[in-house]
């Protein structure tokens, strides 16, 4: 039988103990959350054109799930032993987003700007969940409440440029 000082993960009964592996991986989500929710703040003091009012509000909807989200990601780090990072540099340097343009934007752009960081940001998610699953269940679990939502949004978003 494993005791919990017998886990290589576990300290003097500590708990868990997330890998250096778990740990870049939600670091990498991290930094990715962090910048979809500044490209959002950005994108809504930024847009203008048609339907802006809804756009406007939308983004401030995108902008709090990705902080949520954020939050719940660094948290969670935190109670697995590791260190989440941030930092402006740190989020520049390492989200794998591809940055906004500056100025102002149109509806239509920033539709389709901000649908691209969500996907962005849940195929980041999806590449790394399956590992994380087999170190830690219950941290996958978070990431699938995060896919979904981050999924819903994007569906809401995108839906503003397409005609039936």
């Amino acid at each position: 039988m494993t005791t919990v000082t017998d886990n290589p993960r576990s300290t003097n009964r500590k708990g868990f103990t997330a890998s250096a592996g778990l740990g870049d991986d939600l670091q990498q989500v991290l930094v990715d959350l962090i910048g979809l929710q500044l490209q959002a703040k950005q994108a809504h003091w930024n847009v203008v054109g048609h339907n802006f009012r809804d756009l406007h509000l939308q983004l401030d909807e995108i902008t709090d799930a990705a902080r949520d989200a954020a939050d719940t990601i660094a948290e969670r780090m935190r109670a697995l032993g590791k260190v989440a990072d941030g930092r402006a540099p740190t989020v520049a340097g390492t989200a794998g987003l591809t940055p906004l343009p500056a100025g102002e934007l149109g509806t239509s752009t920033v539709v389709d700007l901000i649908t691209d960081s969500m996907r962005t940001v849940v195929a980041g998610i999806r590449r790394v969940h399956d590992e994380v699953d087999r170190e830690d269940p219950s941290t996958s679990d978070l990431l699938h409440g995060i896919v979904v939502e981050l999924e819903k949004q994007s569906w809401m978003l995108s839906a503003e440029n397409r005609s039936a």
